[in-house]
Formats: C-alpha cells, sequence, structure tokens
C-alpha cells in the first residue's frame, strides 16, 4: 500500500509549460505551496533528495513537482532568483 500525496489527493498537475534544470544547491519548493522551501541536497534520475530548511528534515520529492525559487549562498541563505 502505498500512501498518497496531497497532489493526488487534489488532483493537483505539476506540469509546467517551460523547462528547468534542478541541480544540487537549488532552493525549491514543490507544486502550488510557497512553503515549506528545501534545498536540494543531490539528484538522481527524475528524484530529488531535498532538506526542509525549517526544521532539516530530509525527503526524497518527484523533479516534477519541484519548483526553483532562488539560489542559495555559501551560507545557506535564499538570495533573490536573477
Amino acid at each position: 500500500m502505498s500512501l498518497s500525496s496531497y497532489s493526488d489527493v487534489f488532483s493537483i498537475t505539476h506540469e509546467r509549460g517551460y523547462d528547468e534544470e534542478i541541480c544540487a544547491g537549488d532552493l525549491v519548493r514543490t507544486g502550488e505551496n510557497f512553503h515549506p522551501h528545501y534545498t536540494v541536497i543531490a539528484v538522481s534520475g527524475d528524484k530529488a533528495w531535498v532538506r526542509n530548511v525549517q526544521n532539516g528534515v530530509d525527503s526524497l520529492a518527484q523533479l516534477n513537482r519541484c519548483r526553483k525559487i532562488g539560489q542559495v549562498d555559501a551560507s545557506g541563505v535564499a538570495v533573490a532568483a536573477e
């Protein structure tokens, strides 16, 4: 048995009309939500290892559900996207 995600329950589409490369070190959010924010630790195939910036909890996320929201400087602080 697999637990459903909020995306499955509320039928949220994660399609976007543009290509976006997500790499380790990027700051992302998932789906339609603005929070929480995650730092991408690593990317493998269609999955990303992400860390919640507020509580430090690590998770795995599908890349198609991640949206880049800016960059993280060397101290881990988000900086505005250019």
